[in-house]
């Protein structure tokens, strides 16, 4: 097959992994800086273009989408799906997994468990909600975000009060959720690939910082997951509507909670545990990309 993977970023380690286990088990590979891709839009002949030449013959793309250009990336997978390209991450899925209000609303509705959350924009009642996420400390965050950017911990309500005024001002909504203590600074990170984690592991801080992404310094271990733990990530991601991506859980006293669901989650789970992400990930792809596309059906 000639599979094109879509990154901004040809030296990344996950798009080289992707494109070694690719060429690997005989697959014609290329990287495409979808940022630099555009797309002619006529009646009943969706086209990509890049540099000067037409993608037309391309039988499976591989989105690699960076947050910051979410909007424009997931634009360029759509014109590749209107063309009936394979795509191992829809449009869809992938414009929703970037939002996090969008992405809990859909979590807590299939009873996936998640922290309790108060989304807001306003500050006049900021008691209120301070109580509503079940009082300090509390995690305040942007709507929009990734790798634990825009992410703060207020231990107080003078803190509270003056992070929400502080998104208020910048015209920024945010979320406010609470704060689990026993979590603190840890976190598990699965790697979910067509309805089965292949690798997991635990992120864990090296001070006192209480967000253990890997982009903020974190350690990441081996970790097994409990039977609740697996079937959460996998049922975090089939609410999302993606059949590859991160669940990021932490363990409370009331089980998993999820904290997101990643469309493009990083390859450093490889070196962690040893287990190759990249190989399922092609697997996944001669296994499906031959079948009939599926319907979004998340509906939302």
């Amino acid at each position: 097959m000639k599979i094109a993977i879509l990154s901004a970023g040809p030296g990344n380690y996950s798009t080289k992994r992707l494109k070694e286990e690719a060429e690997k088990r005989g697959h014609i590979v290329r990287v495409v800086n979808y940022a630099r891709c555009y797309v002619t839009i006529e009646s009943s002949n969706p086209v990509v273009r890049h540099e000067g030449e037409d993608l037309g013959d391309i039988d499976v793309i591989i989105p690699r989408i960076a947050s910051s250009l979410t909007k424009y990336g997931s634009s360029i997978v759509r014109q590749f799906e209107l063309q009936g390209v394979f795509t191992t991450t829809n449009s869809i899925a992938l414009a929703r997994s970037r939002d996090k209000l969008r992405s809990i609303q859909l979590l807590a509705r299939t009873g996936v468990g998640i922290p309790k959350t108060v989304f807001a924009r306003e500050t006049a009642d900021v008691e209120d909600v301070i109580e509503q996420a079940g009082g300090v400390p509390l995690i305040i965050k942007v709507a929009r975000g990734t790798h634990g950017n825009g992410v703060v911990l207020a231990e107080t309500r003078k803190a509270a009060q003056a992070v929400m005024q502080a998104f208020y001002v910048e015209g920024v909504s945010f979320l406010v959720q609470e704060y689990i203590e026993e979590s603190a600074g840890t976190d598990i990170r699965a790697f979910v690939v067509g309805g089965k984690v292949v690798a997991s592991m635990q992120r864990q801080s090296l001070d006192d910082d209480f967000r253990s992404n890997i982009h903020q310094g974190g350690e990441g271990t081996t970790i097994k997951l409990t039977d609740d733990e697996r079937k959460t990530a996998l049922r975090a991601a089939k609410a999302m509507g993606l059949s590859i991506c991160g669940v990021d859980l932490m363990r409370s006293k009331r089980g998993p909670l999820v904290l997101e669901v990643n469309a493009s989650p990083g390859f450093g789970i490889e070196t962690v545990t040893g287990r190759n992400v990249a190989e399922k990930i092609i697997e996944y792809i001669e296994q499906n990309a031959k079948k009939r596309p599926r319907k979004d059906r998340v509906g939302a």
